[in-house]
């Protein structure tokens, strides 16, 4: 063997490994996304939000359970007082508490849902962090907050009283979930607005005062005269009341409740203020 046929160190073929191969080109620090980023900006979010919705005040999760403690036990003692039994069954407390309940849901997944973007903009500054995961995070929050508010209430009326009701859960499991989901979307579009246009939010909370008596919350659907009737089952959260109770009381069958057209309202509001959102965010978040 020669000197000329002896193999060179680099040539094609004859590199041992990682010597003479091609070097990747470096990356720019920052340019690869950690995984699971947004996971982690969620959980962040929701820690925050936990820390300061319940972990200020005195009381915590506490006041949030005796809010609707209070409102069911002044609605069946009012009402008791002039009624023999509610407009099903023989039980006020649970009654009202099939309305109320679906009803707080919605109403503090709007609320939280519509501020998220105020709530969170110091973070929203940092590129990591999206207005969904603040969205997210508050849904998160307030979901789970309500559905352990409306379990322990539940719970604490049928041991504590003879209701005569028959609970199903996949119905109740149905109920929870349309007032969840239309509570993200109507919160979702509010959350453009009210930062787009500061004067809605004091119109909301005007407009929407008299809800919890549009909704049917106390009274059924059916005990409403016609034409009254027609109009009153184009707003979602009848639906979402008649369901919740149409899980309790086995004898009412709630024909009305259509959980399509809940389902459509809330994904055509959720939509639309995503859009919005992603179209004027960054604007929003430097007024």
């Amino acid at each position: 063997m020669t000197f000329r046929d002896t193999p060179r160190i680099g040539a094609p073929g004859n590199s041992p490994p990682g010597i003479g191969a091609p070097v990747p080109p470096a990356q720019k620090p920052g340019s690869v996304r950690p995984r699971f980023g947004t996971l982690r900006s969620v959980a962040a979010l929701v820690l925050r939000e936990m820390a300061t919705s319940y972990g200020r005040s005195p009381g915590g999760y506490v006041w949030a359970v005796l809010e609707p403690v209070l409102a069911i036990a002044l609605l069946s003692f009012i009402f008791s007082l002039a009624f023999r039994a509610p407009a099903i069954g023989v039980n006020f407390p649970i009654f009202y508490a099939t309305g109320m309940l679906p009803y707080y849901m919605f109403n503090d997944l709007t609320s939280k849902i519509a501020t998220s973007l105020m709530f969170s903009k110091p973070l929203l500054a940092y590129p990591r962090v999206t207005f969904i995961d603040a969205i997210a995070a508050r849904l998160i929050v307030g979901a789970v907050t309500q559905l352990m508010v409306s379990y322990i209430v539940f719970t604490g009326i049928l041991l504590l009283f003879e209701t005569r009701t028959d609970p199903v859960v996949a119905d109740i499991a149905l109920a929870f979930a349309m007032a969840a989901i239309l509570g993200l979307g109507v919160g979702t579009l509010n959350c453009f607005l009210f930062s787009m246009f500061p004067l809605w939010q004091r119109a909301w909370g005007i407009l929407t005062r008299p809800l919890v008596i549009l909704s049917c919350v106390l009274f059924i659907f059916d005990a409403v005269p016609q034409p009254y009737r027609d109009i009153l089952w184009f707003n979602p959260l009848v639906h979402v009341v008649g369901q919740m109770r149409h899980g309790f009381y086995a004898s009412y069958d709630a024909l009305y409740v259509a959980p399509l057209y809940v389902f459509g309202v809330a994904l055509v509001l959720l939509l639309v203020g995503l859009v919005f959102l992603r179209r004027y965010h960054r604007f929003l978040l430097h007024e």
